[in-house]
């Protein structure tokens, strides 16, 4: 069994509890120190994961030597552990980030034990193989995030933090109906046991309801089309680095929540509903994009395009097929890197004016070259264009969306693509091209600590671009994986299947 598994949840957990003794100002770098070394253990780790997945398949350990489907299940497929390492990376490039750009009245009310805490519920929830661990990991998940928007306790915080709350209970009473249905017709909340019972299910409506419910469940934490209203209304409240690494993590948990549950354990009721799955795609896609395009603050545009982006990851779910899938998660885990990272850069900007309204802003391409470059390389990869990562990603979704007969939706993702770019520019022309209406001389510089974290992720997407073939290849293992459930039951319970191991045990 891989018990090595438990580690990238042991280790924020224990971080988290350390940190909390020196959150005070005489040994605040100490808790730094100890932040630091919880994440970067992480991410060796999870670099050694892809691996070891890549090479050996599926990875699987049972909590207290107890047999699945009885025990407390964590697997680790390609596409968890995908998503394991872009988080990972994503929380270090924000630590240093906030090193540089926090108040230090946030450290002293336990800012990195938050993030700690939060990278714990991401980690627990791409890697457990049980659906109500599920809902626990994503309390975590909802405890620490909430802790860190309202931290500072503004208004606007306050107000944001209170619909992204109420939004997210509501998702989560239909998370819990949606187990209590489905142990109630199954009898177990194993993933890998759930699949291999819906199979011999009589009544197709009660399948039916259930995956409604996961898709309003995860769809409201995922920030779909119509639940996506929360979202703009308090990501840019926090500061830069929790919008930043909101933006990167929580609703793309949501989708891989999607990918996991519909995909693999109610993956025949997802092809019934792959029409909806794909209209609800579109019209989040065309949405989110619109409504960036109305903004005038750099924060609430770039918090649209998540809306927008979210789509495509969606739209990757309602091509029902192994293939569709591998796309999907392509574009999931190149939008997290270049989402964070033009939240990083635009913060930079906005530290510099000290406000993110594009008409306060301006001539920074001038005074700020390096920051301009990488701002412009950003959306050119935001809005797929070659060579940057997320043209390979789009590209790959067309390419299913093609090749499975669904012209329509394919359509509108190039067109969304087109406006993405389009709307992107306008921050370009607001904030770096356009002359300042004051005297920039007056203003602060960026330092290296606002810039390179940004710049950083910047060119790990030119360097997935330019690289792409592997990540390709790697995103069709994880998608094929993930639809093949035949494989997960027999890594998880045994060449026999789950109903052996039961039977097994009720002799």
């Amino acid at each position: 069994m891989a018990n090595h598994l438990f580690l990238p949840l042991i280790s924020p957990m224990l971080a988290s509890a350390l940190a909390l003794l020196f959150a005070r100002d005489k040994t605040r770098m100490v808790a730094r120190v100890i932040v630091l070394a919880s994440i970067i253990f992480n991410l060796i780790y999870s670099i050694w994961l892809l691996w070891v997945v890549g090479n050996e398949g599926i990875q699987v350990t049972q909590g207290a030597g107890w047999e699945a489907p009885f025990g407390v299940t964590l697997v680790a497929d390609g596409a968890s552990a995908l998503m394991l390492c872009v988080a990972t990376l994503l929380m270090l490039v924000t630590v240093s980030y906030s090193f540089a750009s926090l108040d230090p009245g946030y450290e002293n009310f336990f800012y990195y034990p938050l993030l700690l805490l939060l990278l714990l519920g991401v980690s627990g929830a791409f890697l457990t193989g049980d659906i109500f661990n599920l809902y626990v990991w994503f309390e975590i998940l909802l405890l620490a995030s909430f802790g860190l928007m309202t931290l500072g306790g503004s208004r606007p915080q306050l107000e944001g933090g209170l619909k992204y709350v109420v939004l997210n209970l509501f998702g989560s009473t239909a998370f819990l109906v949606a187990c209590g249905l489905i142990y109630g017709t199954v009898g177990s909340l194993n993933m890998a046991h759930v699949a291999e019972r819906m199979s011999s299910v009589t009544n197709p409506g009660i399948v039916t309801v259930i995956a409604c419910l996961f898709f309003f469940a995860y769809g409201g934490k995922a920030a779909i089309l119509p639940l996506f209203f929360w979202l703009p209304t308090s990501y840019h409240t926090p500061p830069v680095a929790v919008t930043a690494i909101f933006s990167g993590l929580l609703t793309k948990v949501g989708a891989y929540s999607l990918y996991r549950v519909l995909g693999l354990v109610l993956q025949d009721e997802l092809i019934r509903l792959a029409p909806f799955v794909l209209a609800v795609a579109g019209l989040t896609m065309v949405v989110g994009v619109f409504g960036a395009m109305a903004q005038m603050n750099v924060r609430r545009i770039l918090s649209f395009h998540i809306i927008s982006q979210i789509g495509y990851s969606l739209m990757g779910l309602g091509l029902a097929s192994a293939i569709g899938l591998a796309a999907g998660l392509l574009f999931t885990a190149h939008v997290m890197i270049v989402k964070t990272a033009l939240f990083f850069i635009g913060g930079a900007a906005e530290q510099v004016y000290g406000t993110g309204d594009l008409k306060k802003m301006g001539g920074i391409a001038r005074r700020e070259p390096l920051l301009s470059i990488f701002w412009f390389l950003g959306i050119l990869s935001l809005a797929g264009i070659p060579p940057m990562s997320g043209f390979f990603g789009k590209l790959a979704l067309l390419q299913a969306g093609i090749n499975q007969g669904a012209l329509l939706i394919s359509v509108v993702a190039a067109f969304t693509g087109i406006l993405t770019f389009f709307s992107m520019l306008k921050i370009w022309n607001e904030v770096f091209w356009k002359k300042s209406y004051g005297d920039m001389s007056k203003l602060p510089r960026v330092t290296p600590g606002l810039l390179w974290p940004g710049a950083i992720l910047v060119i790990i997407s030119f360097a997935l671009g330019i690289g792409a073939g592997g990540l390709v290849d790697y995103s069709q293992m994880a998608g094929a994986q993930l639809f093949d459930r035949a494989a997960y039951i027999s890594s998880v319970c045994g060449s026999n299947g789950c109903e052996a191991v039961v039977d097994l045990a009720l002799r």
